[in-house]
């Protein structure tokens, strides 16, 4: 790629490559393998940046949100199943999203804004 072309994706936060002490960018595997990423949508798929950049941001929550039911999943598993879950624990989950297990009974922390949703399966029953 040319060398303002990387400055480019570097400006509008398609990569943020590690900088030397002279302020030359040091390019990762991962920052690589996304600059061709990069390429291929603009290239062959004819999406603009604009795009480029809501895709691969979507990409990542993605990846975020697997990664946060999967540790849901090994918390419920850890608790004996879906059942014993249900009848023994609740789950909260703060404005950033990160799931907790909680006893009945005992409260989670309240983040800055004191908000807090209750959900129960079966629509409160």
């Amino acid at each position: 790629m040319h060398p303002q072309t990387l400055r480019q994706y570097d400006r509008i936060g398609l990569v943020s490559p590690r900088r030397t002490s002279g302020r030359g960018r040091r390019y990762s595997a991962r920052d690589v393998a996304k600059l061709r990423e990069v390429q291929r949508l603009s290239q062959e798929e004819g999406i603009n940046l604009a795009g480029i950049k809501r895709i691969l941001a979507l990409q990542d929550e993605v990846a975020s949100l697997s990664s946060q039911l999967r540790s849901v999943r090994e918390t419920i598993e850890a608790m004996g199943g879906i059942e014993a879950a249900s009848t023994s624990r609740v789950f909260t989950a703060d404005s950033a999203g990160r799931v907790s297990a909680l006893r009945r009974g005992q409260r989670p922390a309240r983040g800055e804004s004191g908000a807090m949703v209750l959900w129960r399966p079966g629509g409160g029953r």
